[in-house]
């Protein structure tokens, strides 16, 4: 990476749990391609004033994460269509000071569901209901899933996120079983909800495909669960490495190879 200088560019990432995926995924790839580029995770205190700096230190991109995918949009100037499409936000991007939303997960989704053909007619079980799991439902629409249920304690969020797409909603307790199991919550995730599994164990006896988004460990309680009764697993650190890709593109306009991106999202996870 180049020494520290003024005419540097900074990316960041806001998230309230921080992690060094997303750090060391990009600044692998701006050494690798001898960009004059650093990037540095934070966890904002107050996220207002977090966009505010984004706006006037000239920082080149934020990603976004959980809890803040809802409430950064009336922080921004603009709403690119894919994240405007579901209400949820991931990425932003600084051009002179105009701020613009973007969600790339929703493509990182698309292309993992596509990526692991899984058939249309698979019954889900999709547990969450926030902006992550807005990208999630409408990739898995898009997609033309159609026997979808959500499982959200929050009954609104729960209901609205499935009239969106014509899905289901129970509440957890009344969750049935589905041949492919999605968490899009933090449970399992580093920090107070680490060792809780997303899923019952008999859900995962019934399931034929285990989806986890939660990228830090990449080896969720539930992943483990997964591999452990031998069904088909898509990790959360796959996620992050395909949107990361995506918005690795949006803040230096350069495309890597995949191989280079197959090489960052390795080096993330040591």
């Amino acid at each position: 990476m180049p020494i520290l200088n003024k005419d540097m560019t900074l990316c960041i990432s806001l998230a309230a749990r921080p992690s060094n995926i997303g750090t060391r995924f990009h600044n692998y790839l701006y050494d690798a391609l001898e960009l004059n580029f650093v990037y540095k995770a934070f966890a904002p205190a107050d996220l207002a004033q977090a966009i505010a700096g984004i706006r006037g230190l000239g920082i080149r991109g934020a990603a976004v994460s959980m809890p803040y995918k809802e409430e950064v949009i009336a922080l921004v100037d603009v709403m690119d269509a894919s994240a405007a499409a579901i209400d949820s936000v991931n990425t932003i991007v600084n051009d002179g000071g105009v701020l613009t939303a973007y969600n790339t997960d929703y493509l990182a989704i698309a292309r993992l569901l596509a990526a692991n053909s899984i058939p249309v007619e698979t019954t889900v079980l999709l547990r969450g209901s926030g902006g992550m799991a807005k990208a999630v439902a409408a990739a898995l629409h898009d997609a033309g899933f159609a026997n979808v249920t959500i499982v959200a304690r929050n009954e609104a969020a729960g209901r609205a996120l499935a009239g969106l797409y014509g899905f289901e909603w129970v509440p957890g307790s009344d969750a049935d079983r589905a041949e492919m199991l999605i968490n899009v919550t933090p449970l399992g995730m580093s920090g107070s909800e680490k060792n809780v599994q997303s899923f019952t164990d008999a859900q995962v006896a019934a399931a034929k495909v285990i989806f986890d988004v939660v990228a830090l460990p990449s080896e969720t309680p539930l992943i483990l669960a997964g591999l452990a009764a031998g069904k088909h697993v898509i990790t959360g650190a796959q996620v992050i490495a395909l949107q990361a890709e995506e918005q690795f593109v949006l803040y230096t306009g350069v495309r890597p190879s995949g191989e280079l991106v197959r090489e960052a999202s390795e080096f993330s996870r040591q």
